[in-house]
């Protein structure tokens, strides 16, 4: 039994069926369909930074597809969400290039989850290593300074520490489901205080007359997705000074693939479409992912954003809802402390050294961080 691995340009060069045999379809996100709508809205391309370099394994004998793993070779460090601008800047006073660096990561997608794919049955730990190994060559070929390997589960970061790609550690907020029967069963486990707080918001905003709508991608039409992509631009524009990083066919493209997994919360003042939250799902998982609004309203981004989406876990069952990087308001909301992690291997030993150190004095710093929001939790 021979195993090969190859880098592929594109999503499109593999098999879509046999993509996701490897990595299911629950998780969104590492879908054939959802990278495809990613490359071909020109979100995620050589042109924005993102020249796909995706790894494939196969067995060489049957070209059965064994192993997958999204990869991209970067020439930024944007739309990653962990961040390395610190590490670029000092390697290039050295005088050598950071980028570019090769990155496995869902693009724009801070969201935990599988990477590495791998059959059922075969040999995970040989499998790990020949694709370090290929990393490794191709980074060299490529003249690239790393590889990065970002918000994999905790298992798969814990397994690439063993062959050579440091672990960093970082924090989110995410709400959790406790088997709330409604939105008021959840506020009775919050303190006073903070129960009223979280209902005067509520209050606010439907006094300026907003109604919400939750419908499922495949019921928003092609121009209502045409609107949300320019609420979504002004909200980058105003918040970053850009258009943010999706293409315009990027939402209709995904949700025409994945109509039952995207979840749209419409608010709507007067009738007419004022903003938008799109959420994507999983079987236990709510995601949180993008918003825009036609102007900015008292408290709407906490309905649309936060709220709703507590409500649509609660009303589905779902367990975990994952809002995002970031926001530490969050914590009021009882969004608690979660870990993430990355891994990271550096080309140049001497630098390679330096960054390991600094993980593991940032690790002890992210733990206390850690417990301190938690203090901060409204529960009581």
């Amino acid at each position: 039994m021979t195993l090969v691995s190859k880098f592929l340009t594109s999503i499109h060069e593999v098999c879509p069926a046999s993509w996701n045999t490897l990595t299911g379809t629950d998780y969104p996100f590492l879908r054939h369909e959802f990278l495809a709508a990613l490359e071909d809205s020109e979100s995620a391309c050589a042109k924005t930074g993102w020249t796909p370099q995706h790894l494939i394994v196969e067995d060489a004998a049957s070209q059965t597809l064994v192993a997958c793993l999204p990869l991209y070779c970067k020439q930024h460090s944007y739309g990653e969400y962990v961040f390395d601008w610190s590490w670029a800047d000092a390697w290039e006073r050295t005088g050598q290039s950071y980028y570019p660096k090769l990155v496995s990561c869902i693009p724009f997608t801070p969201a935990t989850g599988p990477r590495l794919s791998i059959l059922e049955g075969w040999e995970r730990e040989a499998i790990l290593k020949l694709v370090f190994q290929s990393i490794e060559e191709r980074a060299h070929s490529l003249n690239a300074s790393s590889w990065h390997h970002l918000f994999p589960d905790v298992q798969a970061s814990h397994e690439l520490v063993h062959v050579g790609a440091a672990q960093r550690t970082g924090c989110q907020f995410h709400w959790l489901n406790r088997e709330y029967d409604s939105f008021d069963n959840y506020l009775s486990t919050l303190t006073a205080r903070r129960r009223k707080t979280i209902r005067q918001e509520r209050r606010r905003v439907l006094k300026q007359g907003f109604e919400f709508q939750q419908v499922s991608g495949g019921d928003v039409r092609p121009e209502e997705w045409e609107l949300f992509h320019r609420f979504y631009q002004r909200t980058y524009l105003k918040r970053s000074g850009n258009l943010g990083y999706l293409g315009a066919s990027f939402f209709q493209r995904v949700a025409e693939a994945l109509p039952d997994q995207l979840v749209m919360v419409w608010a709507r003042l007067d009738g007419a479409l004022a903003a938008g939250s799109l959420y994507f799902r999983s079987v236990d998982t709510l995601y949180g992912r993008y918003w825009g609004c036609a102007q900015e309203y008292d408290c709407l981004h906490f309905e649309a954003c936060y709220y709703q989406g507590i409500d649509y876990c609660i009303a589905h069952g779902l367990h975990t809802f994952d809002a995002g990087a970031q926001g530490e308001h969050k914590i009021q909301r009882g969004f608690e402390p979660v870990l993430t992690y990355s891994n990271h291997w550096i080309k140049n030993e001497g630098f390679s050294h330096a960054v390991n150190d600094f993980l593991g004095r940032e690790r002890l710093d992210v733990l206390a961080y850690q417990a301190a929001c938690r203090g901060h939790l409204p529960f009581k």
